[in-house]
């Protein structure tokens, strides 16, 4: 019997060891886990606060320690997350690469946050075309789950990367699909925006009426009271302001633009680009006196912020104002800031020489109006010299300018001739008297400087004007710039110096500036926009 029950006890033994193992090992594979979605947490808020050398951290161990867990579905979550933590964090190239790895084959391509992410590192990458397809793929991915707001972020990124390409008609689909999904998802705000964005791009685009154009904007302002963003509502009047304009409402332009300014005024930049747009849609309407009372509030701003590109263009606006209002003398000084502020703008990109080039024009106007023949002379050349620097210059443009410097060089001569030349006395003449002529210290228009001072024309004078003047632009090339052409004096509207320059292609005559700011280059602080995935 003995010996019959000590093998009975050895296979006991055995048994016990075996469970004990496997409930060490499941124990060990429980910690492992809660580890794992500890630091996956972990990543994911210090994402949120715009630590993302800690998150990537966090998401790189959590990779090892699901590489040791031998957990398929653990491990792909954690390569998708690290990817999508590298897409975030500015390194698209490594995030593909990780992206990839998390679901291989094609099960890639039903997985909609996996598409969305995809697209997000080929955007990155500047490669719109390949980015446009993942993001379809995941706004059809999405539409098929009933998910209508995740549907409409893809659409909108997908319309953001036909607008960078300048396909507007496929930009306008995207975005009025973007509004369907988010009313389907009564996401009302967000449905303002997209409506928003497709109304600004069906004007860049030849395909689409003017009715249907007004059709949007008017269905965008009817959402305003949903949307309670301060900044987003301040946005939106200030785009649907624009759109009016670009399309010559300016009846309509006006009231969205004041609607603007309440909940603009705690965001300094976006302020000045309302009141900038105000005063130049109240030109435009006739109201020139509380234009210049926008016009001189945006220049301050401008100014504050270091705009000289903007500053100037409202110093141009403010002068046509004033000469509406009889006031030449005071729109004479506003031409020679709004010349100054370029001349100081760093990096001046194409469309501001443009207005430079107007700037030039209707100063040199302003001056023949004072007789100031001289002066004229130099400003057209500078309009010349600037408008060298326009890459698409219209050649009739070019032909104006020099027409109008021969005339004013004609005049100045005919002037100097007109004028009788100092009398030279001869050394045995008699003394002078009343009937000896003095020389004449004005005949020359570029001698007539307060204090002694000489100057060589405008220059000296509108560094005099402009010297307090805060130098030194910093606004940045984020904004799409294109030159508008350029137009005779005589066949546009001084006043129009819209603040859009997020959206170039327009009607308007004269150079554009910016509308909103641009979106964030850098991964955003509070909220992220690639997709990640939890454990739980």
């Amino acid at each position: 019997m003995t010996s019959n029950a000590t093998p009975a006890v050895g296979e006991e033994q055995r048994r016990r060891r075996s469970r004990e193992g496997r409930r060490t090992a499941a124990e060990l594979s429980e910690g492992q886990a809660t580890h794992i979605e500890e630091l996956t947490c972990r990543g994911h808020q210090a994402l949120q606060e715009g630590r993302t050398e800690d998150a990537l951290s966090c998401f790189k161990n959590a990779l090892k320690d699901a590489e040791q867990l031998q957990d398929s579905w653990v491990l792909a979550v954690c390569s998708f997350n690290l990817g999508a933590a590298y897409v975030e964090a500015g390194r698209p190239q490594r995030g593909l690469d990780f992206l990839r790895q998390a679901h291989p084959g094609p099960k890639a391509r039903r997985l909609p946050d996996l598409q969305f992410n995809l697209a997000l590192a080929h955007n990155a990458l500047g490669q719109n075309q390949q980015a446009a397809a993942f993001f379809l793929q995941a706004a059809q991915l999405y539409r098929s789950q009933g998910d209508g707001g995740s549907e409409g972020d893809a659409c909108m990124e997908m319309s953001r990367c036909y607008s960078r390409d300048q396909d507007w008609s496929l930009a306008v689909q995207g975005f009025l699909r973007a509004a369907e999904s988010y009313r389907v998802a009564a996401m009302l705000d967000s449905v303002a925006t997209a409506l928003k964005e497709a109304a600004s791009h069906m004007i860049q685009s030849d395909q689409f009426k003017r009715d249907d154009i007004i059709s949007v904007l008017t269905e965008c302002l009817s959402l305003t009271d949903s949307v309670t963003d301060l900044r987003t509502l301040g946005e939106l009047y200030l785009s649907v302001g624009v759109s009016y304009c670009r399309l010559r409402c300016f009846q309509e332009a006006v009231p969205c633009f004041q609607q603007a300014l309440g909940p603009a005024s705690q965001w300094p930049p976006l302020l000045a680009n309302v009141l900038h747009n105000l005063g130049a849609a109240l030109n435009s309407v006739g109201q020139f006196t509380a234009a210049a009372g926008y016009h001189r509030l945006a220049a301050g701003l401008y100014g504050s912020l270091g705009c000289r590109g903007d500053q100037a263009r409202c110093f141009s606006n403010l002068a046509f104002a004033f000469s509406q209002l009889g006031e030449e003398e005071e729109a004479a000084e506003s031409f020679l800031h709004a010349l100054q502020g370029f001349r100081d703008a760093v990096c001046l990109p194409v469309e501001e020489h443009s207005a430079q080039v107007q700037v030039c024009e209707w100063l040199a106007d302003c001056y023949l109006k004072q007789r100031k023949q001289q002066k004229a002379v130099e400003l057209y050349k500078q309009a010349l010299t600037a408008l060298s620097h326009c890459k698409e210059a219209c050649g009739s443009v070019r032909d104006h300018l020099v027409e109008r410097l021969t005339a004013a060089l004609q005049q100045s001569l005919t002037v100097s001739l007109q004028k009788p030349c100092p009398v030279r006395l001869h050394p045995h003449s008699p003394p002078v008297g009343q009937h000896v002529r003095k020389p004449d210290i004005t005949q020359s228009p570029s001698n007539q400087h307060p204090d002694g001072k000489r100057g060589v024309g405008p220059e000296w004078e509108a560094a005099e004007h402009c010297g307090s003047a805060e130098g030194g632009a910093t606004e940045g090339p984020e904004y799409m710039s294109t030159a508008p052409g350029l137009h005779r004096s005589d066949q546009l509207q001084h006043s129009e110096l819209w603040s859009d320059r997020e959206n170039p292609q327009t009607d308007s005559d004269i150079s554009l500036a910016q509308e909103v700011e641009a979106p964030p280059t850098s991964p955003p602080v509070s909220r992220w926009r690639t997709r990640f995935c939890s454990l739980m």
